[in-house]
């Protein structure tokens, strides 16, 4: 039978029941279908390579032309395949033309190719006559010596250069890469290292879709999502967990506009707290007091004088048993009204969303710290004891439960963040949606009422989850309650986002947008093989 505690909650289970559900495979309810997760992957410094090689790969390909005219044209479109696509479409001569491209004249080269190597050639730059073995020429048809090329390609290194154009005047045309290699090696074999490591460095600080992780210290990861997949929340091999678009720590269903707001508020969150509780609101005048005295009859400087102990007004007298005009000591509902100045109502109003939000942020760490251990440790013994049936062992469902719970502290706390901003005329609405907004509010915080009581229920039930000595339909029982329980945790996480992205950030003037919902947590970025 179901414990009080089930039936407090609205879950019974029946002995019955629950054979017909271990017969029938346990009886998990149907999640819903998980979000496609982004295209995401993690980059070291051997792998860097090889993630470069397939956009080039592809571009080279695609348009028939040379690694280093593929480099220059993903550079100048920072990589993202869906721009080049676009303006191919308007012509793959005035495309290339666009980021500074030349393709080889054929006729040129040909006719460079064709002479005699032992013919002495005189060079434009440095006006010395060599032979035309030590000639080199560009995609463009300028030709100069080797030692001048050479020390053309060392100052452009030096200055940081990852792209080096030819030293033609007004000649825009990029340098063939293998050449630049092929000379720097030659004479300065420490500078054409340096030149390929500019030169895969491109990858990561000229590509919209790469960023480092901002593990501190850093972890060497750099982290490639797929095109589009701006607004996206990764997660590091290191385990850090960050918002692809501002780099902060993942932070959805808040915008990071709104992130950042809240993150600036915060630095005088401890001031505001220590105003509450250390200051009463002259009545008159509405400014914060501080008592500095023992007697609790206090005159603010507008000449109004009040009582310490309720914030009331008096009369500027008192003798050694009343104050002139007052009384406090019965207990009266509290009536604000008016009398409440706006910056204190605002403070107030501060301390009640930063509460919330510190409550479920300390929530999640006891949770993954304490629970966590507790549950892996379960999960671990359910596992090696080999006397039960293997769909008994198979412990999975407690650890997506656990994860599942962890995430939905996470979109809480955020959720009060952009409650903050959003209701309280922070982020600037269109006038004519007041209506909307007022709905679209009942609709939110009804949503996160909801996850709210489930993510209660679904910590109390993990927390009560005995698996070691468990009977097999006790076992059976904890997992349908679990599973159901956190299916509706994540069925409610999705409504808040789809409430906030559909409902609510549609009302605003300015553009903002938030990291699709994922039922697991943050995409894992998979490690890409060297």
């Amino acid at each position: 039978m179901a414990s009080d505690d089930d039936e407090e909650c609205g879950y019974f289970y029946d002995d019955d029941d629950a054979e017909e559900d271990a017969a029938a495979g346990l009886g998990e309810d149907p999640a819903p279908p998980p979000p496609r997760p982004a295209d995401c992957w993690a980059i070291t410094q051997e792998s860097l390579p090889t993630a470069q090689k397939q956009d080039l790969t592809t571009v080279m390909n695609l348009l028939n032309i040379k690694q280093h005219q593929a480099r220059a044209l993903l550079i100048h479109h920072r990589w993202r395949m869906d721009s080049i696509y676009d303006c191919l479409g308007k012509g793959q001569e005035r495309m290339l033309r666009d980021a500074g491209i030349v393709l080889q004249d054929n006729n040129v080269m040909a006719a460079a190719g064709s002479t005699t190597p032992w013919r002495t050639m005189t060079c434009n730059v440095c006006f010395e006559d060599f032979s035309m073995g030590v000639f080199s020429t560009m995609d463009c048809g300028h030709c100069f010596c080797n030692d001048c090329w050479t020390g053309h390609f060392c100052a452009a290194v030096e200055s940081g250069k990852k792209q080096i154009r030819c030293m033609e005047v007004k000649c825009s045309a990029f340098c063939d890469e293998d050449l630049v290699r092929r000379l720097l090696s030659q004479k300065y074999p420490d500078m054409a290292k340096k030149f390929n490591r500019f030169v895969l460095e491109s990858y990561l600080e000229d590509n919209d879709s790469v960023k480092w992780c901002p593990s501190t210290p850093n972890c060497g990861h750099a982290i490639r999502v797929g095109t589009g997949e701006r607004y996206c929340e990764v997660e590091c091999p290191c385990g850090l967990s960050f918002c692809f678009n501002c780099m902060a720590k993942a932070h959805s269903p808040c915008p990071c506009i709104v992130w950042e707001k809240w993150n600036s508020k915060r630095v005088d969150g401890e001031n505001i707290k220590w105003i509450l509780a250390n200051t009463k609101s002259c009545p008159k005048c509405f400014k914060a007091i501080e008592k500095n005295g023992g007697c609790n009859l206090v005159r603010c400087t507008c000449g109004q004088c009040l009582c310490w102990l309720c914030g009331g007004a008096t009369g500027g007298d008192h003798t050694w048993t009343s104050i002139a005009g007052h009384s406090c000591n019965r207990y009266k509902e509290e009536t604000r009204g008016k009398s409440l100045d706006t910056s204190r109502e605002q403070m107030l109003r501060y301390k009640h969303y930063y509460d919330r939000f510190k409550i479920h942020g300390d929530s999640y760490n006891v949770e993954k710290q304490k629970l966590g251990v507790t549950l892996k440790e379960q999960v671990m013994k359910l596992e090696l004891d080999l006397k039960r049936p293997l769909a008994i062992r198979d412990g999975d469902w407690l650890t997506r439960a656990h994860r599942r719970l962890l995430l939905a502290r996470q979109v809480l706390s955020h959720s009060y963040v952009f409650a903050y901003f959003m209701f309280g005329g922070e982020l600037r609405t269109r006038p004519q949606e007041q209506a909307s907004l007022a709905v679209a509010r009942n609709l939110f915080e009804d949503h996160q009422e909801q996850l709210e009581q489930h993510v209660e229920h679904l910590s109390k039930v993990l927390a009560a989850a005995d698996l070691s000595a468990a009977a097999e339909l006790e076992i059976v029982r904890q997992k349908q309650n679990a599973v159901t329980i956190s299916n509706t945790v994540a069925r409610l996480c999705e409504d808040i986002y789809k409430c906030i992205q559909e409902e609510l950030l549609t009302l605003l003037v300015e553009h903002m947008s938030i990291a699709p919902y994922r039922p697991d947590g943050p995409d894992k970025a998979k490690g890409l093989a060297a």
